[in-house]
């Protein structure tokens, strides 16, 4: 895979609305198309996140993998946003706060997100236009 085609793997709950719509987020702000998804609900994801020795009880974090790199909550979200198109790169400088703090407010939502913005009985299903976005 040459550098220029190379594309970031995000791992998400797919049966969370959030996640979802985050999700529908990065797609509308990802003009280069750098991202792609899977849910981690997926055989994909399962077979990814074994292979990295990465051990899941519960889908309580987003997962972007960079090239043989993983990285999990508030420091995957904010990597995410330096590679959104428009302002949303700016949200990177919230890397210079202590990590510990930043998992705090991100674990906040996580452990409410269903009940905040409710839960779909399952994994989303890509339309046609979308589906070579989105793995397994």
């Amino acid at each position: 895979m040459k550098s220029k085609d190379h594309k970031y793997i995000i791992l998400f709950d797919g049966v969370c609305n959030f996640c979802n719509s985050s999700v529908n987020f990065i797609i509308d702000h990802d003009s280069k198309r750098r991202f792609v998804f899977a849910s981690l609900q997926s055989k994909y994801a399962q077979k990814l996140l074994k292979k990295h020795h990465i051990l899941f009880s519960s889908p309580n974090s987003i997962v972007l993998f960079d090239k043989e790199k993983y990285y999990f909550k508030s420091e995957a979200a904010l990597k995410i946003a330096g590679k959104l198109d428009g302002l949303w790169p700016a949200f990177s400088a919230f890397q210079i706060l202590p990590k510990s703090f930043l998992d705090f407010l991100y674990d906040l939502v996580a452990q409410n997100r269903y009940r905040i913005f409710g839960k779909s009985d399952s994994c989303r299903l890509p339309d046609s236009a979308l589906k070579e976005r989105f793995l397994g």
